[in-house]
């Protein structure tokens, strides 16, 4: 398949700001029909914190290939391959700057097959997002023909988007709940019970009070002690805890939800990298320095070169339309490679 007149976005630039301390990535729905369809390029240069979502994530590997990381696994993506993310897993794409990946993205909350059901058959379809536990194989590799036949049902639901009629919004749950079969056949074996879900949801509750105190807290010091008490475990128990659920230690996510804010202030701020440092919880600003290169590849000074106010395009002149947000509407093309 190959899309023309391309509109591709910067997944970094897109969904790295909607990460919250809580590691939640927040998505801007229709909330009258929250589906949406993005098409991202993950070119490596920059990596997505770790983050889980409250809806449900189809992600179709268009061209090239990244490291999908999934709580504490890693698995290797390529050219067809798909990837299917429940609401409880922490995961993030990581992109190589040598095969640069792009992908077709399909969100959802699960209200868009509830709506449309009355019979309680909705938590059926939905099962391989719910049941997702430290054994679930996340992704379906191409070669089972699987990832094709959803694409060309997410090519449907594309020509439908934004559904405003009753005929357009019919049409995409039905194109959704064919996708949704293809999966819970392919997961059948996976589909036994609800225990699995019950006890991540709890898990993430437990850590609740530890990520709200982080979005108020995190330019102070905050030991593992501190974490601890939060969510009312010992440290060794809270470290393991932290780590099995969140795929990272809780120092590295600390890091990274810092470097984050760290990443916002230089891109849309002038106040000196010093203050910056401080602001964001680092006393030592050569530390800082060391940790923002580590995991964003560059210093804090050359990443405000690149993406703070004075590498902004100039706004457009007078009478000239501004780019606007929404969802592209991209052309689907049959081709044997894609472009």
């Amino acid at each position: 398949m190959q899309i023309g007149k391309s509109n591709w976005e910067k997944a970094y630039a897109v969904v790295e700001p909607q990460i919250n301390a809580e590691g939640i990535h927040v998505w801007p729905f229709d909330p009258s029909f929250p589906i949406d369809i993005r098409f991202f390029d993950l070119d490596g240069s920059h990596h997505i914190r770790m983050n889980r979502h409250d809806y449900f994530e189809l992600l179709y590997v268009y061209s090239g290939e990244a490291i999908c990381q999934i709580q504490d696994r890693r698995f290797e993506v390529k050219q067809g391959d798909l990837a299917v993310i429940g609401s409880t897993v922490y995961h993030r794409i990581i992109g190589d700057p040598c095969s640069p990946m792009k992908a077709i993205v399909l969100f959802f909350l699960p209200e868009v097959i509830r709506a449309a059901e009355a019979t309680g058959d909705d938590m059926e379809y939905l099962m391989p997002f719910f049941l997702q536990d430290r054994n679930f194989p996340h992704i379906i590799h191409a070669s089972t023909g699987i990832p094709s036949q959803i694409l060309d049902l997410i090519q449907r639901i594309q020509t439908e988007l934004p559904a405003t009629s009753n005929r357009a919004r019919l049409a995409v749950k039905t194109y959704l709940k064919m996708s949704l079969m293809l999966l819970v056949n392919h997961y059948t074996i996976y589909l036994s019970n609800q225990e699995t879900f019950n006890r991540k949801h709890s898990a993430i509750e437990r850590l609740r009070p530890l990520f709200e105190y982080l979005e108020e807290h995190y330019a102070e010091p905050i030991r593992v002690e501190d974490a601890a008490r939060l969510c009312a475990t010992s440290n060794s128990h809270f470290m393991y805890f932290f780590k099995r659920e969140t795929g990272q230690s809780f120092l590295a996510y600390l890091n990274h939800f810092r470097i984050a804010k760290a990443q916002s202030q230089l891109a849309s701020t002038d106040k000196p990298i010093s203050e910056v440092s401080q602001e964001i919880g680092f006393c030592d600003q050569s530390h800082f320095g060391v940790v923002f290169r580590r995991l964003v590849g560059m210093t804090p000074l050359a990443y405000r070169r690149r993406f703070g106010r004075a590498s902004e395009k100039k706004s457009p002149e007078p009478g000239q339309p501004a780019v606007q947000p929404s969802s592209p509407k991209l052309e689907f093309r049959r081709a044997a490679h894609p472009e």
